[in-house]
C-alpha cells in the first residue's frame, strides 16, 4: 500500500467534506418552508425530500469516484492514520460538515410532518449516513485509506446536534466557518491553491472554524441576534506535518480566536428566498472584531477579522 503524501491528503479530505457540503446546499430548500412544520405527516413531502436527496446524492458519489479514486487500482480495505495531519483542521471540517447535514436533514423531515422527536432520530441518522461511504471508497483505494479519526469526527458532529436537540429542543451553539485569503499558498500553489476559488478550499491557513453561543437562548442576553464565538485556525502550514521547508523555514502554529458574531436565524421575513440565504449565510462567521492567541504572537486585536 502506497502511503498518502501531503497533495493527496488536503484533496481527499478538503475536497470530499466540501462536495458534501455541496449536496447540504443543494436539499436545504426543505429549510425555506421550515415554519410549515408540523407533526401531521405528510407523505408527499417526504418522498420528494428523499427523493431528491438520493438522486443529488448518487450523483455527487458518482462524480466523486471519478475525479478521486478513477485514476488508482482499489485493494483491500484498509484504514490510514491521518489524525496528526494539518492539526486537525480537516476533522473539525468534518464535524461541521455532520453537524449541518443532520440540521438540515431534521428540518427536512419536520417540514414533511416528521415528529420532532422522530425528525431528531432520523436525520442525526441520515447525516452520518451521508458521510459513511466516502471512509468505505477511501479505504479500498490504493491511494488513500479510511480515516477512523474522520469517522469519529463525523460521530461527535452528530452527537453535537442531536445532543442540543435532546436537551434544549432547539440549537444554541452553532459551528461555523470563515475564509480569508492568506499569501502561505503561493509558496506551494498546488497544495494550497493557485486561485481563490481553489484557496477557499484547500489553504487552511485561511480557514477558521467557529462555535457561535446564541447568548439570547443560553442567558437571556439582548439583542437576540448577537453572539460570541470561540474560533480555531492554523497558519504557516505548507504541508501536512506542518514542518517547515528550505522555501518556507517558518515554524506553523495553531490559533485560537473570540469573537463578535450575529445569529440571523432571529431575522424572519416572509420570502422564501431571503429565508434560504440566511439559513446559508448563518453557517459563515461573518466579518466582526475578534482577539487572537497563539504562541509566536501571543495577544492580538482585530478590528475586523474573517
Amino acid at each position: 500500500m502506497t502511503s498518502k503524501s501531503p497533495d493527496q491528503m488536503i484533496t481527499s479530505n478538503s475536497g470530499k467534506i466540501w462536495l458534501i457540503l455541496a449536496c447540504l446546499v443543494l436539499i436545504c430548500r426543505a429549510e425555506q418552508v421550515y415554519a410549515q412544520a408540523s407533526d401531521t405527516l405528510n407523505r408527499t413531502r417526504l418522498n420528494t425530500f428523499l427523493i431528491a436527496t438520493g438522486v443529488t446524492y448518487t450523483a455527487a458519489l458518482i462524480a466523486l469516484n471519478k475525479v478521486w479514486y478513477s485514476d488508482y487500482p482499489r485493494e483491500n480495505f484498509h484504514f490510514f492514520n491521518d489524525s496528526k495531519e494539518w492539526k486537525q483542521m480537516d476533522k473539525i471540517g468534518h464535524f461541521y460538515t455532520a453537524f449541518h447535514l443532520i440540521k438540515t436533514s431534521n428540518n427536512a423531515f419536520r417540514w414533511a410532518g416528521v415528529s420532532s422527536k422522530k425528525s431528531v432520530f432520523w436525520g442525526s441518522l441520515m447525516g452520518f449516513a451521508l458521510m459513511f461511504p466516502i471512509e468505505i471508497m477511501d479505504g479500498y483505494s490504493s491511494e488513500y485509506g479510511a480515516s477512523g479519526s474522520d469517522l469519529a469526527a463525523n460521530f461527535l458532529g452528530s452527537g453535537f446536534f442531536l445532543g442540543q436537540s435532546l436537551l434544549w429542543n432547539e440549537v444554541r451553539i452553532h459551528p461555523k466557518y470563515s475564509f480569508s485569503e492568506s499569501v502561505i499558498a503561493t509558496y506551494r500553489p498546488g497544495v494550497l491553491g493557485k486561485n481563490y476559488s481553489e484557496k477557499w478550499l484547500k489553504d487552511y491557513n485561511g480557514q477558521t472554524y467557529w462555535l457561535s453561543f446564541d447568548l439570547h437562548a443560553l442567558a437571556g442576553a439582548k439583542p437576540k441576534w448577537l453572539n460570541l464565538a470561540l474560533g480555531y485556525g492554523v497558519n504557516n502550514m505548507v504541508n501536512a506535518s506542518g514542518t517547515s521547508t528550505p522555501e518556507f523555514p517558518y515554524p506553523s502554529y495553531r490559533q485560537y480566536y473570540l469573537a463578535v458574531d450575529f445569529d440571523l436565524t432571529y431575522i424572519k421575513t416572509k420570502s422564501t428566498f431571503l429565508n434560504t440565504m440566511l439559513f446559508i449565510v448563518n453557517m459563515i462567521h461573518l466579518p466582526a472584531p475578534a482577539l487572537e492567541y497563539n504562541k509566536m504572537d501571543k495577544l492580538i486585536f482585530h478590528p475586523i477579522h474573517f
